[in-house]
């Protein structure tokens, strides 16, 4: 240490410094922890406060799940934790009972990863990640509940997880009612007749066993299929749609991903596509993630079509302009459509087309490769507005319904299974993709909707499809049914009714989203509480046998193959451990035995429900009481279906775990189990801290911190490097820590300078370099009250002036907007405007003023506040404090500058009241000697008042 900064410290031995703050900070820390001070209340039940809770106020405020990763936080993580923290501290101070905690969605592949490579069980890495990332939570002074704080991996939590899994198993949807409703209804409507058992003179006792589970199958909302899958070799398990990049590769790992058939867990959230749609207008949600959800679940009426092939098939499609119907010239299935194999003939038709073959002596061989070359694209390389179309003929013809005529059916990558049916009438003259393959395969254009812009009919002369819903119908006339000269709309209601009334047709809607693939081949995820009997049946385990815990095993991988190797099938850990897999149990009707379930749920699975669980954590026998969850989350004035008040998260997942939360709302509204159909009213998206990264010639990343600027430009080791504003990341070299934050300065100056980069919703560029700024504005603070020689307190007990009275009441006015509406920067910057405005004033602060001031920093910058509060001679915690209320009369500005123009240049300003009427301006502007100047006695033709700040005359 300089003898400079000896000295400076001897002479102020109480100033605020990095030490004092990281002192404060943990004594403070402590306390809240031996105190309780976060503990939130419930109505009832273990953690009840008594009778009051109930009257009060309440506000329910979540981040989203935090995963425990190995590498720790950077400061870029706790970005909406302290948001949170800031906007639940201000509501506790305005009254409210808060519920503010955090839990760890701790299952999921990293772990299971890092197991394989090491031989560590993932869940003592996964629980010492856990314990690293709790230390570094609590040096930021985050007011959480810790009673109510659990991990995913947690038995007493994944047994309920299963548990909703058995509850939406052993449901199904009844579509006339909107609800879903347990499978024991359906099976009672089955052996009464009411609803009839599919098949001709069928009964519900006639069947077997098998086939009672098949047909249930059907209808439950969780089931297991035989469906087209996303295949990854290089990672041994399946994905989920979500989970595969634009590029057809893993999002984890980078490796290819294949289409294959593979029979797995689905749930019908298709069931619930209207419900998760019309749902959304109700919900305080950034309109961008509502566009993304509605633009996933791709909502779309027109109409089922059906188009014979062969003698006993026939090929529906989805179409929503059902109005061309004369002008499909061929059709086209998904190349894993069921039908491609039942209508593949032996032979080439005479006269086939060589276009259309691919150079295969039979259509059974041109399918085959076809499929094999599709199988390795991803849905959205396939649905790309490439001009290249590929596919190949299937040797079958159907029948168009409303001419009669014979089309080729092909099969072709651009139609995907898992939209519509898998399959579409194709109308080249007025679609652009058909239009591309149509041309590529010489096939027939047929132009039925008369074009507007100046081009002929005959699609021959034209460079693309032509497509209008302004145009009218032509050519589209046979036996009975004719479109000719009906604009759009009218042609498509007459045509559906026509297939209608013939049984080949209907009108419907149809979506774009598709069940959630819910199983995953891995070790590391909660076990289904499914075990299959001698016949393969699949049968839920009773509650009593719940939670179903992993076992020991001694692979945690999942057989991985060759990544570029598609005709593979997945090996899970959990099918290496027989004596699990093979048990005896008594389900009720004796001891017999049973094959367990070897895929794991996925990692969203835990957190579809958690924020049921913060509610009730200690509930071991039931998933939530349903008093508790009415009290925090039950519907309300401004939220109609309910759900947390606050929910703070990135934006990345607005079709993931935002959509699969709501649908397991809805089915646990829908079953009785909670008052909420939604799980979360309010989202707020915060912006992600970024960070400069630096690059060599070679392009790989070196240490930001290893980085000199020189003239400009950026030198590592002497070499010139590259600098780019992206991610933060251990990966890019350019994390910072908060722990090295809090060492150089405390937790406070980070909380208060992460708030105050700007608004919490836009992404920011970190800059460790502008830390010491706020660390300024809370010397400033601390020397305002404290005297840094002495460490008492400066404050008197006198009236303040009424300048410094109006500078408090407008911070307090303008905090306390600033605060409920989550603009933390301008909060900031209306209190160290405060700050200034009282150390400019010089001398003692009044008591009054001081305490006010702690009080409003205290949701920013708790631990110094809590210190102050303490020194102005208070025993108890500042967290429950009354927020300060501004006072009227000291908000409104005691004049203001009115601005007199005469002939548009300002000859005047007036210092006037802010309630002055428009009659009183006007007298005092033209009274105003400068105006009288420069009118120089001529007339006025108009005076324009805007009281108080503006008067502008036009003279005659």
């Amino acid at each position: 240490m300089s003898e400079t900064n000896q000295a400076a410290e001897q002479a102020a031995p109480h100033r605020y410094t990095a030490a004092m703050a990281a002192d404060i900070e943990a004594r403070w820390q402590d306390f809240w922890d031996a105190h309780g001070t976060y503990e939130a209340p419930n109505p009832t039940g273990d953690l009840a406060g008594g009778p009051a809770v109930a009257s009060r106020p309440h506000k329910f405020i979540m981040d989203m799940f935090p995963y425990p990763s190995g590498a720790g936080l950077h400061v870029g993580h706790p970005l909406g934790y302290i948001a949170t923290d800031v906007y639940a501290r201000h509501q506790r101070m305005t009254g409210h009972n808060v519920l503010h905690t955090l839990g760890f969605d701790a299952f999921g592949l990293p772990a299971e990863q890092y197991a394989v490579q090491t031989g560590t069980h993932p869940r003592v890495s996964t629980e010492a990640n856990m314990a690293n990332m709790k230390v570094q939570l609590r040096r930021l002074g985050l007011g959480h509940d810790q009673r109510r704080s659990f991990a995913t991996i947690d038995p007493s939590y994944y047994k309920w997880t299963q548990w909703i899994f058995l509850k939406i198993f052993d449901s199904w949807y009844d579509e006339q009612a909107a609800t879903a409703r347990p499978i024991a209804e359906l099976v009672a409507q089955f052996e009464s007749g009411e609803r009839p058992v599919p098949g001709e003179g069928r009964t519900w006792a006639a069947l077997t066993a098998a086939e009672r589970a098949d047909l249930l199958g059907e209808y439950r909302l969780a089931y297991a299929s035989d469906a087209p899958v996303n295949w990854c070799p290089g990672l041994g398990t399946v994905l989920a749609n979500e989970e595969v990049t634009a590029e057809g590769r893993s999002e984890r790992g980078n490796f290819p991903v294949f289409k294959a058939k593979l029979r797995q867990w689905n749930m019908r959230i298709t069931a619930y596509a209207d419900r998760l749609l019309d749902d959304l207008d109700a919900l305080d949600w950034p309109e961008a993630i509502k566009l993304q959800q509605r633009n996933w679940i791709g909502r779309s009426e027109g109409a089922r079509v059906d188009f014979a092939v062969g003698e006993d098939d026939a090929i529906t499609v989805f179409t929503t302009r059902q109005d061309t119907l004369f002008g499909a010239t061929y059709m086209v299935l998904a190349p894993e459509h069921e039908l491609v194999e039942k209508i593949v003939p032996a032979a080439w038709p005479e006269g086939t087309h060589q276009v259309w073959t691919g150079g295969h002596a039979t259509p059974a061989d041109a399918v085959d490769a076809y499929r094999k070359q599709a199988a390795a694209k991803s849905d959205v390389e396939r649905q790309a507005e490439a001009k290249d179309k590929t596919g190949v003929f299937t040797g079958a013809y159907a029948t168009n319904p409303v001419s009669g005529e014979q089309v080729p059916v092909f099969i072709a990558d651009y139609v995907l299974m898992g939209y519509g049916t898998g399959a579409i009438m194709a109308v080249p003259a007025h679609d652009s993709r058909d239009f591309a393959f149509a041309r590529a395969f010489e096939l027939p254009m047929r132009c039925v909707v008369q074009p507007t812009d100046g081009r002929s009919t005959d699609p021959a002369d034209w460079d693309d499809a032509f497509s209008s819903y302004d145009a009218v119908l032509v050519d589209s006339a046979h036996g009975d049914i004719s479109l000719d000269g009906l604009g759009v709309v009218e042609a498509k209601a007459r045509i559906t009714d026509w297939l209608a009334e013939r049984s080949i047709g209907e009108g419907t809607v149809n979506f774009r989203l598709r069940d959630w693939l819910f199983s995953r081949q891995r070790y590391w995820g909660e076990p289904f509480p499914i075990v299959y009997d001698e016949d393969g049946i699949a049968h839920p385990l009773p509650e009593s046998m719940l939670p179903l815990e992993l076992p020991e095993v001694e692979d945690y991988s999942p057989r991985t193959f060759d990544p570029d190797d598609a005709d593979t099938q997945p090996e899970t850990p959990l099918s290496r451990n027989a004596d699990w897999v093979n048990v005896t149990l008594d389900l009720g009707d004796g001891p017999k035995k049973y094959r367990r379930e070897t895929n794991t749920m996925p990692n969203w699975a835990g957190s579809c429900w958690y924020e049921l669980r913060y509610l009730d954590p200690n509930n071991d026998t039931a998933l939530v009481d349903p008093e508790i969850e009415r009290y925090w989350m039950g519907p309300r004035d401004g939220a109609p279906h309910g759900g947390v008040d606050l929910y703070v998260g990135g934006a990345e997942h607005a079709v993931l775990h935002l959509l699969y939360a709501r649908f397991w709302s809805k089915v646990l509204f829908d079953l009785g189990y909670v008052s909420s159909a939604e799980p979360f009213h309010r989202l707020f998206n915060q912006g992600m801290i970024q960070a400069f990264v630096y690059r060599d010639a070679r392009g790989i990343a070196v240490p930001a911190a290893e980085v000199e600027e020189r003239d400009g430009a950026f030198f590592h080791q002497g070499e010139k490097v590259s600098r780019v504003l992206g991610k933060m990341g251990k990966s890019l070299k350019n994390a910072v820590t908060p722990d090295e934050i809090c060492a150089e300065y405390g937790a406070d100056t980070l909380r208060l300078y992460e708030m105050a980069m700007g608004p919490l919703d836009v992404s920011r560029p970190w800059d460790t370099r502008a830390v010491v700024g706020q660390f300024r504005l809370l010397q400033r603070l601390w020397r305002n009250i404290v005297d840094e020689a002495t460490g008492e307190t400066t404050v008197v007990d006198a009236e303040p002036d009424e300048e410094t009275l109006r500078a408090l009441h407008k911070a307090v006015d303008g905090v306390s907007q600033d605060m409920a509406a989550m603009r933390f920067n301008t909060a900031i910057a209306k209190v160290t405007e405060l700050n200034n405005h009282l150390t400019k004033a010089g001398g003692a602060l009044p008591r009054t003023v001081a305490e006010r001031l702690v009080l409003l920093v205290a949701p920013l910058a708790p631990h110094i506040a809590e210190e102050l509060w303490r020194k102005l001679g208070h025993d108890d915690t500042v967290v429950h404090q009354d927020f300060p209320v501004a006072d009227p009369a000291f908000v409104v500005d005691e004049t203001v500058t009115c601005v007199v123009q005469v002939k548009g240049k300002v000859k005047a300003r007036l210092e006037v009241a802010p309630s002055i009427t428009d009659a009183e301006l006007e007298a005092l502007a033209l009274a105003d000697d400068g105006v009288v100047a420069a009118l120089g006695g001529a007339g006025i033709r108009k005076v324009i008042v805007r009281a108080p700040k503006l008067v502008n005359i036009v003279p005659a």
